[in-house]
């Protein structure tokens, strides 16, 4: 019977979900989406389609990941189809009881977008349920004495069904002394009543059997019976009677056990034990107790509203001769606000892009309170202040949404708590955290610890070494703050950067490619670029300026005097009447360095009349100590030694030839007739190989002389004649004309025996040369300090020859500024006062010389007094300008010719990078 009535309401459902869809289908499209259906639908049933009726194709199904989200998986989404199907059973009367209306409501979540829609899905009652007696029979005892009309309170029926469904009426099995009467209860139920039709004569039938059925309104109607046993009793005039027939009354939820609820109350006109009146459930509960003899009615459990919202229940009097009255006490429960909202989340995103527009929904949330009325009205809000914002989206559904730029360098991570508040008195409250991860955007470009880096390095450094290293950092993550490095732009050429320098990609190291060179490139300017990894990658640049330090890598260089066009040193003619203090030639060299490396002093290494001349410390003007003696030789030779001021010094000799004549027919012949100088290397290499070669044959004699001893052989006195002092003739110290490299000079003397044999004899000079002594002597004259311990000098004389007519210097080989450089370095000043001030005044008393033509060397203007000394075709062009080389510490100024300002040519500049020269002369 069951089955044919769900076939039945199945069948009647199709038309009626047919119009209640079809307002789905128009423009005006609510905000939910319903359906109607019968409960006990088998798994896998079609609802109705979702996809469809939500506006999405097919082909966007497995994008879009339609699913359900509820709390009870009554049902599912076809990921195929989009159809809504049923997945649990749908038991009406489990879901909703006894509400009129049951429906389930719930989302449907879509992604990409992500949003979700809400569902209605009504479930309509068929009539599975019969209606049903506690007990299949019980007992009734009438007394003989009732009257015709009295009634009894039968048992109910309960059927689960509702409406038409539910139960409806009740039939009596047919007896002349009884018939049978429905009554409705305010709430609509109905129970029976049987009434007595005629009096009862316990002698003739002390026993009656009746049945009672209970029918429902479904199609076919479905029934319930239980057996009705009366029995007759004696006669008990008065039956107790209530004092209400109903009894109402209303419990708040949250009363204690033990509660008195109300007390019935019951009187009977009998007496004796007839009058006795006990009190009893009709059927016996749990949840409430009833005292027997007073009536009261206490609760027995806690109650709770949102279990049982009303309790109705038949009390019984009986009296001593067994007379029963009835009445119906009907409790109705009070809600009070005992349940908190209960907060859950769904669709919660895991990682939140940083740079999520604000408005971006982060999670779906559903609220939920079981209590009623304002009990049960919940609002949600967000505690702290953070970036988020919550909406009312539905009924008790809510959405979190960003509100506010995010920005996980500051803070990679929120602890969002949601608290959700009752409208109860007093409110309840319950609360909901989550944390949010902030997932990384290559939003930060890297950035570098200084706005900019100098570096100072020195010439000379090893290629490969590094010299200084940049570094950024990016607060991103991962890729978007991994730092590479690179050179995106350089002053130097872009062909000449590679190898230059270059930059680590990972470390930021900056290493130099080759060995720095202070007198080809002072300073240089590299950009550098720091890039992330990110896509887009970010990148910042900085400048890298890097100075080049100069070191004392250059020795100076001699350009005054020079050697002629044949490889031989020239000769400066000396009058023969010179006054002490004439100014006889100047030493003109310069060096490469700057500063300090090339402050250029002046000594004397070698004179061939120590005493005769005096050199400047820094000016390198030669100027006679004293008057030219009887004795002394027509032929003088110094040997000047140019130092700079670099530690370690280096250094550089020149030899200056001078001769005493007084015109220069006197000086030309001997100039042309003098024998090349020999190289002192050469001699040198030549002395040391005659040196060993000696040696060797003393250790020969040595040995041979012991073995002599030793056979005691007997030795003539002529053979020792050789060795004999008297023999030898000791020749005059031969000084070498020049010396490189800075070194100091040895003498050799040469001993030669009559008998042809040789002796050498190595002498090395008394008193060594400091480098940093003064050749200047301490009396005004100016004369200089013998270097070694002789009493006598040798002259050479020279066989006169004719004058060579090209002996005039070229103008490429007219000296240049001493230890000039470019303007931008300036020199080193000395380090005391006396000094500067002793400098200063001998460079004013030069630069005065020069100007108005006072010098001693005499003459007309222009010509220094040169024409008088050499004739009148020698004239200023052809020697060195001296002018050129004052040096003024501290300034890159220098003293021009005043005839070149005329002529209209510029003075020699010192700007810019000079090159070095092709051989390094260091000490």
């Amino acid at each position: 019977m069951g089955s044919g009535a769900g076939e039945r309401g199945r069948a009647e459902r199709r038309p009626g979900l047919f119009l209640f869809l079809l307002p789905l289908f128009c423009p005006a499209l609510g905000e939910q989406i319903r359906y109607r259906i019968p409960e006990e639908m088998p798994k896998g049933s079609v609802v109705g389609n979702l996809a469809k009726d939500l506006g999405f194709s097919v082909q966007e199904l497995p994008t879009r990941k339609l699913r359900v989200s509820s709390e009870k998986p009554y049902f599912t989404v076809s990921a195929e189809s989009g159809d809504l199907l049923v997945s649990s059973r749908l038991d009406r009367e489990e879901i909703c009881g006894k509400n009129p209306t049951c429906a389930l409501e719930f989302e449907a979540v879509a992604e990409n977008p992500l949003n979700f829609y809400h569902v209605n899905v009504e479930i309509e009652d068929i009539n599975d349920h019969t209606p049903k007696f506690t007990q299949n029979s019980f007992e009734l005892q009438i007394s003989e004495s009732a009257q015709p009309g009295t009634r009894f309170i039968l048992e109910v029926a309960e059927d689960a069904d509702i409406g038409l469904n539910s139960l409806q009426k009740y039939k009596l099995s047919l007896n002349p002394s009884f018939s049978l009467i429905i009554k409705e209860k305010q709430d609509g139920s109905k129970y029976p009543e049987l009434a007595l039709e005629k009096t009862l004569d316990r002698e003739q039938q002390s026993y009656h059997r009746l049945v009672l059925t209970a029918l429902d309104g479904g199609d076919p109607p479905l029934s319930g019976t239980t057996e009705l046993r009366i029995q007759v009793t004696d006669a008990n005039d008065n039956p107790p009677v209530f004092s209400q027939d109903v009894y109402r009354v209303s419990l708040p939820e949250n009363v204690p056990p033990g509660t008195t609820v109300l007390q019935v109350s019951a009187t009977d006109q009998d007496e004796g034990i007839n009058s006795e009146i006990t009190y009893s459930f009709y059927r016996t509960g749990q949840i409430f107790g009833l005292n027997s003899k007073s009536g009261e009615i206490t609760t027995q459990k806690k109650l709770d509203f949102e279990e049982i919202k009303e309790y109705s229940m038949v009390v019984e009097a009986r009296d001593g001769g067994g007379l029963v009255a009835q009445c119906t006490v009907e409790v109705n429960i009070q809600d009070e606000n005992d349940n908190s909202p209960e907060v859950t989340f769904h669709s919660l995103l895991e990682m939140i892009l940083e740079n999520a527009v604000p408005g971006t929904l982060i999670a779906l949330i559903k609220i939920h309170d079981q209590d009623s009325e304002e009990n049960g009205e919940v609002n949600c809000r967000l505690e702290g202040e953070i970036p988020f914002k919550i909406i009312s989206s539905s009924k008790n559904s809510y959405k979190l949404l960003t509100d506010g730029t995010l920005d996980r360098e500051q803070t990679p991570e929120y602890n969002v708590t949601i608290t959700a508040i009752d409208r109860g008195k007093p409110p309840l409250s319950s609360s909901i955290s989550v944390i949010l991860h902030i997932s990384d955007v290559n939003d930060n470009a890297p950035v570098f610890h200084q706005a900019s880096y100098f570096v100072s390095v020195a010439e000379n450094n090893p290629p490969g070494a590094s010299i200084a290293q940049v570094s950024a950092s990016d607060p991103d993550l991962g890729l978007n703050g991994q730092v590479f490095y690179s050179i995106v732009a350089s002053d130097l050429e872009p062909l000449a950067l590679a190898s230059y320098v270059s930059v680590s990609a990972q470390s930021g190291m900056v290493f130099a490619q080759r060995a720095f060179d202070y007198e080809l490139l002072r300073a240089f300017e590299l950009t550098l670029q720091a890039r992330d990894h990110g896509l887009p990658s970010l990148s910042a640049n900085v400048s890298l300026r890097v100075l080049v330090s100069d070191r004392n890598d250059n020795a100076p260089r001699v350009l005054y005097p020079a050697l002629g066009p044949d490889g031989s040193a020239l000769c400066d003619m000396v009058p023969r009447a010179a006054e002490p203090g004439y100014l006889v030639t100047k030493v003109v060299a310069v060096d490469a360095d700057s500063g300090h490396n090339a402050w250029l002093s002046y000594h004397v290494l070698q004179a061939s009349e120590p005493g005769l001349f005096s050199l400047g410390l820094r000016t390198g003007e030669v100027r006679t100590a004293r008057a030219l003696g009887d004795r002394d030789a027509a032929r003088q030779r110094l040997l000047v030694a140019v130092r700079d001021g670099g530690q370690p010094p280096l250094s550089a000799t020149a030899t200056l030839h001078l001769v005493f004549a007084d015109s220069l027919q006197e000086v030309l012949p001997d100039i042309t007739d003098r024998p090349e100088p020999s190289d002192p290397q050469a001699e040198l290499q030549f002395y040391l190989v005659v040196a060993l070669a000696l040696i060797s044959v003393l250790f020969l004699l040595a040995v041979i002389l012991a073995i002599a001893l030793r056979l005691r052989r007997s030795f003539s006195p002529a053979a020792w004649s050789c060795f004999q002092p008297g023999l030898c003739v000791k020749s005059g110290p031969v000084v070498p004309p020049n010396y490189s490299e800075g070194t100091l000079p040895y003498s050799y003397n040469l001993c030669v025996a009559h008998t042809g044999k040789t002796e050498f004899n190595f002498l090395k000079c008394s008193e060594q040369l400091s480098s940093g002594q003064d050749m200047l002597c301490g009396d005004s004259s100016g004369a200089l300090f013998p270097l070694c311990n002789s009493s006598e000098s040798t002259s050479h004389p020279e066989l006169q020859a004719p004058p060579n007519t090209d002996w005039r210097f070229s103008q490429a080989q007219r000296p240049g500024t001493s230890g000039s450089q470019n303007g931008d370095d300036t020199g080193t000043w000395p380090n005391n006062q006396f000094d500067t001030e002793m400098l200063q005044a001998m460079i004013l008393a030069s630069a005065s010389e020069a100007a108005d033509g006072s010098s001693t060397l005499g003459g007309g203007a222009g010509t220094m007094g040169l024409s008088a000394r050499y004739g009148p075709q020698f004239t200023l062009q052809h020697v060195p300008d001296y002018r050129q080389n004052v040096y003024i510490p501290g300034s890159n100024a220098t003293l021009t010719n005043a005839a070149g300002k005329r002529d209209g040519k510029a003075p020699a500049g010192g700007n810019g990078n000079k090159k070095k020269s092709g051989k390094k002369e260091k000490k």
